[in-house]
């Protein structure tokens, strides 16, 4: 059965070629999913990444309407951990603690997964820190003895009021050293960085693709949908200019 997998800076394409025999995709956009469903018939979609801000981002209704198709769609790391965490009680499949986190109210901000990245033709080159990212590397740290609970939890503020395309290590450790924080702590966790920084996003994704993988072997038939689908004028103008385009 074919399966589609919108990816970007999350997860390298070698990478998640390793984990699923797929076709992968750019960061999703808008009117992507309906163009896929309509021109492909998938029996799975993955969605890791996907455009905002600057492009539209991939509506919920279309993914919805993909559900409703007998088509799975399953969402992890990023956009679709986002997605996952407003749709899974109408069937999408969430995978990984980012798309927990979301789902039970732990983490709110889209922030919390957005970076700045390179152009495609550079493998997405990650230029920012995701925040989740940093959370995860913060709390191994602390778990580790390598920072205190308190100066653990003093970076993840400076972090988190950093704009998410200006966050990262190096400039949230010069912001601690300007606020004094213990200095021998600051240079535990430099020296331990390079080693233990943990990608939160990545495995997440690669999470998604063996759950995609086991699912892909024991169904041989469409996903069932769990909810009725209103074929709305709007909906059917949106989807025409989506398949035009």
């Amino acid at each position: 059965m074919s399966a589609f997998v919108f990816i970007g800076p999350s997860i390298a394409r070698d990478d998640a070629a390793r984990e699923l025999d797929a076709t992968f995709l750019p960061p999703v956009a808008q009117g992507d999913v309906v163009r896929l469903v309509r021109r492909h018939k998938p029996a799975a979609i993955g969605i890791v990444d996907g455009y905002f801000e600057c492009v539209p981002a991939v509506w919920h209704k279309e993914i919805l309407f993909a559900l409703q198709e007998g088509v799975a769609v399953f969402g992890a790391a990023s956009m679709g951990a986002l997605r996952a965490a407003e749709l899974h009680p109408f069937g999408m499949i969430g995978v990984g603690a980012v798309f927990e986190a979301f789902r039970d109210g732990r983490l709110e901000d889209d922030d919390e997964v957005a970076v700045i990245h390179g152009p495609a033709e550079l493998g997405y080159p990650i230029l920012s820190e995701a925040m989740v990212n940093v959370r995860r590397t913060l709390a191994d740290a602390a778990a580790a003895g390598i920072v205190g609970g308190d100066t653990a939890r003093a970076l993840e503020d400076l972090a988190k009021d950093l704009p998410y395309r200006d966050r990262g290590y190096g400039r949230v450790l010069r912001l601690a050293e300007d606020l004094r924080l213990p200095a021998d702590e600051l240079a535990r966790f430099k020296a331990w960085l390079p080693e233990g920084r943990f990608d939160q996003k990545r495995a997440d994704a690669r999470e998604m693709l063996r759950t995609m993988r086991r699912w892909l072997a024991a169904n041989d038939g469409a996903a069932t949908a769990r909810f009725h689908f209103e074929r709305t004028v709007l909906w059917e103008r949106a989807a025409g200019e989506a398949l035009a385009a």
